[in-house]
């Protein structure tokens, strides 16, 4: 039996990973599913001082409070920032690092400084006119394709489950950098790609791309689940059994 601890990215809460759960637990396993502040069931405590501290401290006190150990700490999309926060502070608690559609965020950099300047003006916007400046609400589907969010495996029914209880991202969790202590540098981790091809990410870490050097060291495994941006909703079996399988 393993400990499952998994962070769902932006605009979802602990829900979306309800079927995915559900599959790991009849396997045995202990799952712990995150709603990070602001969002999903926790979108009463959204405010402007909800940011990537809280997040990373909401992942921690999951973690401590249940006093759980060996944990396999997811990150999907967005939670990349937050999990490789928790997982620099409390890895004495980590058995490995899951980056889900995801990677890890270096030091010192925001979620927002990994946009072009385009789609970061367009965050901007959307927070100022549509989150009364502290939420960066779900965007419509052509902007997320726009983004470069595939969008395989969601039919209408996912569509609109998903967008009936998306909430707004705490744009302050998309603007503070992350900060590192470098506690987390010896722990296992695992890349599983679905929208972008395994073979890419191989030739991408080969040629020392900037958001791919870091996933060259020993201790990264990698795996690949062919889907779309969001495998819980798109395959959710599946996607329980790409995690059991570590």
């Amino acid at each position: 039996m393993s400990t499952y601890v998994l962070v769902p990215g932006f605009w979802l809460g602990g829900w979306a990973w309800e079927k995915v759960a559900a599959h790991l637990r009849e396997a045995g396993h202990d799952v712990h599913p995150v709603t990070l502040t602001g969002l999903g069931d926790r979108a009463h405590l959204a405010g402007p001082d909800v940011d990537l501290d809280t997040h990373i401290q909401d992942i921690v006190n999951v973690i401590v409070y249940a006093d759980l150990r060996e944990v396999i700490l997811v990150a999907h999309s967005g939670a990349g920032a937050p999990v490789t926060g928790a997982a620099d502070r409390v890895p004495e608690r980590v058995s490995r690092v899951v980056y889900l559609e995801s990677g890890p965020q270096a030091d010192g950099t925001s979620h927002m400084d990994l946009h072009e300047p385009e789609w970061r003006a367009f965050i901007e916007k959307r927070v100022a006119e549509h989150g009364d400046g502290t939420g960066y609400p779900l965007p419509a589907w052509e902007e997320q394709e726009k983004a470069g969010a595939s969008l395989e495996g969601l039919g209408p029914r996912e569509r609109e489950w998903f967008a009936s209880r998306a909430t707004a991202q705490p744009y302050a969790a998309m603007t503070q950098p992350l900060k590192l202590t470098g506690g987390a540098a010896g722990l296992r981790k695992t890349l599983i790609t679905c929208s972008f091809p395994l073979e890419q990410v191989h030739a991408m870490i080969a040629a020392g791309h900037p958001f791919f050097a870091a996933l060259a060291g020993p201790e990264w495994s990698f795996a690949a689940l062919p889907t779309g941006h969001w495998p819980m909703f798109s395959k959710p079996e599946e996607t329980a059994a790409v995690l059991a399988a570590l």
